[in-house]
Formats: structure tokens, C-alpha cells, sequence
């Protein structure tokens, strides 16, 4: 059974820093789009950034470039997601998922598609 665990979330002040894990079960990531959402309280789900499968193609939103990596462990089928300098506005559940369509800068990263979630992981950055 295919299952995506999030992992790594947590309370940071803001300016710091977390690496969320996602790690695959039932599946191998190294061979699909793995993409980072996040959710605030009241707000709609925003997708965040997308890593591709092959050459590190990779794909961020707005709001996070420059400031959010990504990278894999092929040995431990696992996505990172990097956050450095983290604002209060990212306070979210954070969420990855598998694609199933291209992930590159050529395309806008809110048209890949996806399909299957993992449950998320809370990301709260307060002072």
C-alpha cells in the first residue's frame, strides 16, 4: 500500500529553520514528482514546491523562493524540504504529495497534479 509520512514539523522562531521529511512507503520516490504543500487555519491549500525525477529539475512558489530547498535520499526514499528564514506567515500543516504530471520552472507550479497525500506535519513559527 502506497503511504507518504511527513515528518520534521515543529515550533521555530521566526528567522530559523526546519527540514521536513517525506518518506515513501510502498513506493519509489526517486521515480515520481514529490510536491510540498501547505495549509493555514481558514486558508486554502497553497502549494509550495515540486521536485522532479530527474536532472533536480525543481519548482517554488513565489513567497518561499530563495529561501526553501529541495533534495532527495534515494537510500532512505525520502523528499527534503529545507526552510531557512522562516516568517510567521508559514505557519501551516505542510503536506507532500506524489505527481503525476511535470514539475519545472516551465511550468506554473500550481498545474502539476497530484495523487496521493500524505497527513502533514505542523510547522508553527512564533516568537
Amino acid at each position: 500500500q502506497l503511504q507518504l509520512v511527513e515528518s520534521g514539523g515543529g515550533l521555530v522562531q521566526p528567522g530559523g529553520s526546519l527540514r521536513l521529511s517525506c518518506t515513501g512507503s510502498g513506493v519509489l520516490l526517486d521515480r515520481h514528482v514529490v510536491g510540498w504543500f501547505r495549509q493555514a487555519p481558514g486558508k486554502e491549500r497553497e502549494a509550495v514546491s515540486c521536485l522532479g525525477t530527474s536532472g533536480g529539475r525543481t519548482n517554488f512558489a513565489d513567497s518561499v523562493k530563495g529561501r526553501f530547498t529541495l533534495s532527495r535520499d534515494n537510500a532512505k526514499n525520502t523528499v527534503y524540504l529545507q526552510m531557512d528564514m522562516l516568517k510567521p506567515a508559514a505557519t501551516a500543516v505542510y503536506s507532500c504529495a506524489k505527481g503525476s504530471t511535470f514539475c519545472g520552472a516551465s511550468v506554473p507550479i500550481r498545474r502539476v497534479q497530484y495523487d496521493h497525500w500524505g497527513r502533514g506535519t505542523q510547522v508553527t513559527v512564533s516568537s
